[in-house]
């Protein structure tokens, strides 16, 4: 995930008259996004693509030809999955508590949602060695996940002309045979790319990816969920929280030349997210009062080069053991951290400037 800068609340007004600002060590909330892509990457190998894998014998309810190939009448043990070429976008209907489940996957327009977008074939008949081979057995998800890892990454590669944005919103997945189809000489795979949430549920997304940004954003009003500290997938800002998306800002309009470096991004970024958070939340003396902290990504090389432009300016409340605070309610009106209302920092002597404490430092003495 790309990189944050961090910044606390607004300091209380110096001798000018100027809200002055503290910029603090972004390492810790770096850790916790790195601790958030590790768990996706763990939910991604449960559910590599789609869980359980699938079965030459589930059939969709209607296979219709997708974008690159025509319309055919298609044999009854003909399906999506053993049909679908690159290019080809795949859907259906998640499971629920009453069942289904891939039974009804068809190949459709990529213009309309889809769950999967196929980027090649995996054929493992053709590989060496008897791993594979007629009779072998059933490989597990850590397995699967190590083929998608080896083989998946250049195939999408391949197919997005070296576009695919690694810190994107987009994931590479892998769709296999379920083991009865294993275990009747099924050794076809499709390599492609997804979205998925931390647990591996796949979302739905319209449009091809190489003609979309791929930047990891989300929209302005986003409460991102949390759990043991660490954030989560979106849910309604009524609900406990990390963190919420206050902006979202386009750095190849400021940028049109070229990649900025890091402090480029940062000097720019730290006067728009603030300006940003201020008419978010109404005040300028909000931040401050909500002890709430302002924190924006960073554009690496490969997510620019792959055509990622934008960012998002969000804001959360730091813990001093790691992580986040859970957060409830949204940013603009009365909010509860940990269950509390928030306490505002007392107010500085006229005349000097005195650094608010992170949430959870100890008072000066």
């Amino acid at each position: 995930m790309p990189e944050d800068k961090i910044e606390k609340p607004s300091d209380p007004a110096g001798p000018t008259g100027a809200s002055g600002k503290k910029t603090v060590s972004a390492h810790r909330t770096r850790r916790v996004l790195a601790a958030v892509a590790v768990g996706a990457v763990v939910a991604a190998i449960a559910t590599i693509a789609i869980s359980g894998g699938l079965n030459s014998g589930d059939k969709p309810a209607a296979t219709v030809g997708g974008i690159g190939s025509q319309a055919t009448n298609k044999s009854a043990e003909e399906n999506a999955f053993t049909s679908a070429g690159a290019g080809d976008c795949l859907n259906w209907t998640p499971a629920t508590a009453s069942g289904g489940d891939r039974t009804d996957m068809s190949i459709v327009s990529c213009d309309t949602e889809h769950r999967f977008e196929v980027a090649g074939p995996l054929d493992l008949s053709v590989f060496p060695g008897a791993e594979f081979g007629p009779g072998s057995r059933y490989p597990g998800a850590l397995r699967f996940a190590e083929l998608r890892d080896e083989h998946c990454t250049p195939i999408v590669n391949s197919y997005l002309g070296s576009r695919f944005d690694p810190k994107g919103k987009f994931s590479v997945g892998l769709m296999f045979p379920s083991e009865s189809s294993w275990t009747s000489g099924d050794r076809s795979l499709r390599c492609g790319l997804q979205f998925s949430t931390t647990t591996g549920e796949l979302l739905p997304f319209i449009g091809r990816v190489a003609d979309q940004d791929q930047s990891n954003v989300w929209d302005v009003g986003t409460c991102i969920g949390i759990n043991q500290n660490l954030p989560t997938d979106p849910v309604d800002c009524a609900n406990p929280h990390a963190y919420e998306v206050i902006s979202v800002i386009d750095l190849g309009t400021q940028f049109p030349a070229g990649m900025p470096s890091v402090e480029d991004q940062d000097a720019y970024l730290e006067g728009v997210c603030t300006q940003a958070a201020n008419e978010y939340l109404g005040s300028a003396d909000a931040l401050r009062d909500k002890t709430l902290t302002l924190f924006w990504d960073n554009i690496a090389l490969e997510s620019w080069l792959a055509g990622s432009r934008r960012v998002n300016c969000s804001v959360g409340t730091e813990v001093a053991t790691g992580g986040f605070a859970a957060i409830t309610g949204s940013a603009k009106g009365e909010i509860l951290i940990n269950g509390a209302a928030p306490v505002p920092p007392p107010s500085a002597p006229e005349g000097r400037s005195v650094p608010t404490p992170l949430p959870g430092a100890s008072p000066p003495s």
